[in-house]
């Protein structure tokens, strides 16, 4: 596969490229992301799904635009896709002509479940999930992915869209007549016989409410990936954005601007279809159709799926910030030791041996970036870096594990801002005392392993090495209860 590839999904109302660049055989990046609002398929729900002239010179623009973007990249492989507006269109081919004729692109239309697929893949491998439902709302359709046991068992494709429901319910304010339209189209699938799934959202619609709801709450992480919450909780909100009767209102709910013409007729779908489900607990995916299209064509021999234990943006920041491997596999080896031979005294769940090993071989990137403050620079790097297949709560406690292991314990004034996100204080005081414990042990840069004895309170670490600096710098260690630590 290219080093880098860009991805272009040209929707119904919005038209999105990304751009990733790989670091080693499944890990990559993101280097751009760029949106148009097109709006391709404006007026043709009311001309019989025909694309109307200013729209489809709107798109080729914008094309030409990314393809610009892309190549100067120096991106090797372009793949574009379009969804529900180009495959419903009985002139698609006059637009599919003049793109590969002027342009050189060849656009291949998905049909609605391909696309459910492509949504479901992403969201499989990039979220921290195992069963739920995927929910991604466009302006010509939405469409619907199962997971079940991280097995993808059905997908859907609804002709339910923004567009389509403002041209055919919302333009005659008939929204009841729009509330039954759904519900006849979620009807007629037999495998939508849910109770209360989670579920994700996908696309622009369901990422904009969740930044309503993140604002409403002063959640404390500015992330929309991986953010959740109850929908009970904030089903008021979704009731004040449909029934607002000017923009004034929405922008007061901190909708953006460039949401205003489709975010009650979006949110209108939304409401409905959780709503049908009995669903509470809602996810945001920030990852769709694109990465979905990336992640077939780079897992195309492994089914779809990434090796067991692999964690894609762990990898792809070792890959691009790791100083030494060898280094870095002692980090992880050696924290491992600690964690089991203190495991008398802090009594920790085994989940957070596996965030320290993390921790402790990402704790690097803050040195790459810059060596004065590095636990810092790594501390703010992780909580916006560190994006796909893994929760707030632990993004979250990894920064703060290596905030502190340059540092004293931390005090309960230290972790405030992120109360709710982090386990109690002692639980991170033990985890922060263990990787500085780590990280000073090996501070002459031996990679040698060491032996730990614990007798009561006191830890024994002996070493076939002569070890000055890490007996002066592990006297500095301070632990989160009274105990005593022999070097020999």
């Amino acid at each position: 596969m290219a080093k880098i590839t860009t991805i272009i999904d040209i929707g119904s109302n919005s038209m999105r490229m990304v751009v990733f660049k790989k670091s080693s055989r499944f890990a990559f990046h993101l280097i751009n992301e760029t949106k148009s609002r097109v709006k391709i398929s404006e007026g043709s729900y009311n001309n019989g799904g025909v694309l109307q002239q200013v729209p489809m010179d709107r798109a080729f623009n914008a094309l030409k635009s990314f393809l610009t973007i892309a190549r100067s990249l120096k991106s090797r492989k372009i793949l574009c896709v379009a969804t529900s507006a180009l495959r419903d269109a009985p002139n698609k081919q006059e637009f599919l002509n003049r793109v590969r004729n002027e342009l050189g692109l060849n656009i291949k239309i998905i049909d609605g479940p391909k696309e459910s697929f492509y949504g479901g893949v992403a969201a499989l491998n990039l979220l921290h999930l195992n069963d739920f439902i995927t929910l991604d709302i466009g302006g010509g359709s939405t469409e619907l992915c199962i997971i079940n046991k991280q097995n993808i068992e059905h997908t859907i494709s609804l002709n339910i869209g923004t567009v389509r429901l403002r041209e055919l319910y919302f333009n005659n304010n008939d929204l009841e007549g729009a509330k039954e339209y759904i519900y006849e189209q979620l009807k007629s699938y037999k495998e939508l016989e849910l109770n209360n799934p989670i579920v994700v959202g996908m696309g622009g619609t369901s990422r904009a409410l969740s930044r309503v709801v993140l604002k409403s709450i002063n959640y404390p992480l500015d992330v929309l990936h991986g953010f959740s919450y109850n929908y009970s909780d904030h089903q008021n909100i979704f009731d004040e954005i449909i029934e607002a009767d000017d923009t004034s209102k929405l922008k007061k709910l901190n909708i953006k601007k460039d949401r205003y013409d489709t975010i009650q007729e979006g949110t209108f779908i939304f409401k409905t279809i959780v709503e049908y489900f009995k669903s509470q607990k809602i996810y945001t995916s920030g990852v769709g159709v694109r990465e979905g299209v990336y992640l077939t064509d780079l897992l195309r021999t492994s089914n779809n799926r990434f090796p067991a234990n692999f964690n894609v943006s762990i990898r792809s920041l070792i890959d691009r910030f790791e100083l030494c491997e060898k280094q870095t596999a002692f980090f992880g080896q050696n924290t491992r030791d600690i964690f089991d031979v203190l495991k008398p005294l802090h009594g920790l769940d085994e989940k957070y041996r596996g965030l320290l090993v993390i921790a402790s071989k990402l704790h690097g990137i803050g040195v790459t970036l810059n060596f004065y403050q590095y636990s810092d620079h790594a501390f703010n790097f992780i909580l916006n870096g560190l994006n796909y297949a893994i929760s707030h709560e632990d993004r979250v406690l990894i920064a703060h594990i290596i905030k502190f292991s340059k540092k004293s314990i931390p005090s309960e004034e230290d972790i405030n801002g992120f109360g709710i996100l982090l386990p109690d204080l002692l639980t991170v005081q033990w985890l922060s005392f263990m990787i500085t414990l780590n990280l000073r042990l090996n501070v002459d840069f031996n990679n040698k392993p060491f032996e730990y004895t614990l007798d009561g309170t006191k830890l024994t670490i002996k070493s076939n090495e002569h070890i000055y600096l890490s007996h002066s710098a592990c006297e500095k260690v301070k632990s989160p209860i009274d105990m005593e630590i022999e070097i020999i």
